[in-house]
């Protein structure tokens, strides 16, 4: 794929450190190519319902939608940063199938999606999620490892890495 042809770029994105690589990496490349970066959070439906069930109805909902709109802030404040033009979506469903469907709707010639960071100790993992998106994208993905300090068990800032 020519640079010219990378106009838009999606990243799907969490507070996965991969996640956030992959945001870093995006903007690197959108900042290179001129592409515009969407960037995505998907809430599952599963946590959809536990966040609005009887035991979770007042705060959590809210504050789920102002970690979400955090995130998303703070992303976008990296891509403006660097001088990438961006958009952000929130979106409700199962992340495999949205992440496919606005890849497809918004026209993305590349998706960027962190790696999930659970698996067998040394092992790489795909999860699921990875995989529906890496077989059913009409556009190239990009998959993005997590950070080696993560890896290693340190996060960039310094703290261990749960997983």
């Amino acid at each position: 794929m020519m640079n010219a042809d990378l106009r838009r770029l999606l990243v799907a994105v969490d507070d996965s450190a991969a996640a956030l690589r992959a945001v870093d990496i995006a903007v690197r490349l959108a900042a290179t190519t001129g592409a515009e970066v969407r960037f995505v959070h998907v809430t599952g439906d599963g946590a959809l319902r536990r966040a609005l069930s009887p035991s979770g109805e007042g705060e959590l909902p809210d504050r789920v939608g102002r970690g979400v709109e955090a995130l998303l802030d703070h992303v976008a404040g990296r891509a403006r940063q660097a001088g990438v033009a961006c958009s952000v979506g929130s979106l409700f469903g199962e992340p495999e199938a949205e992440v496919v469907t606005e890849a497809r709707a918004w026209g993305a010639d590349l998706v960027v999606i962190g790696r999930s960071q659970s698996g067998a100790v040394g092992q790489p993992y795909v999860g699921h999620v990875t995989r529906h998106i890496l077989e059913f994208s009409e556009a190239p993905v990009l998959v993005v490892p997590r950070p080696r300090a993560a890896v290693s068990g340190r996060s960039r800032l310094g703290a261990v890495s749960p997983g």
